[in-house]
């Protein structure tokens, strides 16, 4: 009789990188195609700061997708350049790439990315995102066309995450470069991040939805302490800002602002954590943190 092949040499497991320019849907991309929320989001540029992994388990199939800062022009501080740096090392390990863009938009930005892709080895896979927005399908081909020759990529594939179009094309195209080998997580794990990190993820994108034109990049948020009590979780958040003008504005008139803040960000922990949240925030100065590099690293902003 043949021998029974192991469970093992039948599974395929592999990381897959998502980069491109900031907002161009990267993060968004990532929880649909995890079908939950994992990754932060907003309208405004450089919301994702950090490398978010989401983990997608099918039959035989394990996808870990790696979600990367914006990889972008002005490095003015020090986070800015952790950003890129995070972007950029994450490709270092990865079986395959996802290098989003936008519509017929390929500017100064893309083209950094495009140089960052080519020291990469592993086939690379052109998702060309928001074409629901284009008002003339015609002009995408000679788009297509133009960035085919830029590079050898395994796919070119127009989509629209929002929308939902063309995602199984991503998966199944995925799907086909994913390396034999046994899964590296288990079975129902959709991140490797913590609750901690989550909890402080979500209040920050609160801050970024309600405030994103008021508020300058300078904000980022810090768990004080994380505890599980009968069933209840207490959370403690310390947002911390670059001025005082910037903690007035969080704070809002009578502190309103800050309970909207923390109202939609419990609802969220909720959901994310199936569990009841009571959830208390404050807002405190620190001047020059995100030009900080030891700030940096004691808040979590580091290469990982």
């Amino acid at each position: 009789m043949p021998e029974e092949k192991s469970v093992e040499t039948e599974q395929h497991c592999g990381f897959i990188a998502i980069v491109g320019r900031p907002n161009v849907g990267k993060s968004t991309l990532l929880n649909h195609l995890l079908e939950q929320k994992i990754s932060i989001t907003s309208r405004k540029p450089q919301t994702t700061r950090h490398r978010i992994v989401g983990i997608k388990t099918v039959g035989q199939n394990q996808f870990v997708y790696v979600d990367t800062p914006g990889i972008h022009k002005v490095q003015r501080k020090a986070i800015n350049r952790v950003m890129n740096n995070t972007a950029t090392s994450a490709l270092a390990d990865v079986d395959v790439v996802l290098f989003v863009t936008e519509r017929l938009i390929f500017n100064e930005e893309d083209e950094m990315v495009l140089e960052a892709l080519s020291k990469v080895k592993v086939p690379v896979l052109l998702l060309i995102n928001k074409c629901d927005q284009l008002e003339s399908r015609e002009r995408l081909l000679p788009h297509i066309e133009r960035l085919s020759k830029r590079r050898d990529f395994a796919e070119i594939i127009p989509l629209s995450v929002l929308g939902g179009h063309n995602l199984d094309t991503v998966e199944s195209c995925v799907l086909k470069f994913l390396p034999q080998g046994p899964f590296l997580f288990p079975e129902d794990q959709v991140t490797d991040r913590s609750s901690r990190f989550l909890a402080a993820e979500i209040i920050r994108e609160k801050i970024t939805r309600q405030l994103g034109d008021e508020l300058p990049y300078e904000v980022t948020v810090e768990i004080e302490k994380y505890t599980i009590q009968g069933g209840v979780v207490h959370i403690h958040g310390l947002i911390l800002v670059d001025k005082e003008s910037q903690k007035q504005i969080i704070i809002g008139k009578n502190g309103d602002r800050l309970k909207m803040i923390g109202s939609a960000a419990r609802l969220d922990m909720e959901k994310a954590f199936e569990s009841k949240v009571m959830l208390n925030l404050w807002v405190k100065v620190k001047s020059g943190w995100a030009d900080d590099e030891r700030a940096l690293q004691s808040l979590g902003y580091h290469q990982d």
